[in-house]
């Protein structure tokens, strides 16, 4: 039938390698790639391997204070901290953000809030990255020859 096309909207998120339980607080950084189900609590930035096709998924009991970087995104608890998906957002009812929000699509459900800026970008994960560029690299010395003999 002419008008049936279907699209593909989001990443499916049925498989989860990696799930933070709700009895778990993990302080520090958290890196990682495939599926991450979060019931627990972090306290650090959240963020997927740059280029992979990862998903990050928060229950209504966890809770995040901390950036999140990864492309496929599904939010139902709570962030402190700013978001940046670079593929897919979804926002659930129960999705609390205070930070600011980065994102290339977004789906938000009623109930859902976000206490902070919307920003559309087309632009890969990298976000994070720009905003917080890391200081130059020193000058190395040339092998071979010190200071004393470059005078």
């Amino acid at each position: 039938m002419m008008g049936n096309k279907k699209q593909k909207t989001r990443k499916p998120t049925g498989n989860f390698d990696t799930l933070i339980s709700s009895k778990t607080a993990v302080s520090g950084d958290v890196h990682f790639t495939g599926g991450l189900h979060v019931d627990g609590r972090v306290h650090g930035t959240v963020s997927s391997e740059e280029g992979e096709e990862a998903v990050l998924r928060l229950s209504e009991i966890g809770r995040i204070d901390g950036d999140i970087v990864a492309p496929h995104v599904i939010i139902n608890g709570t962030v402190h901290g700013d978001v940046y998906a670079s593929e897919h957002l979804e926002l659930a009812p129960k999705a609390s953000i205070t930070g600011n929000v980065y994102y290339n699509l977004v789906q938000m459900a009623m109930g859902a809030e976000v206490n902070g800026n919307l920003v559309h970008r087309k632009e890969p994960v990298g976000l994070l990255r720009q905003a917080n560029p890391e200081p130059a690299a020193q000058d190395e010395p040339v092998h071979g020859v010190s200071e004393d003999d470059a005078s």
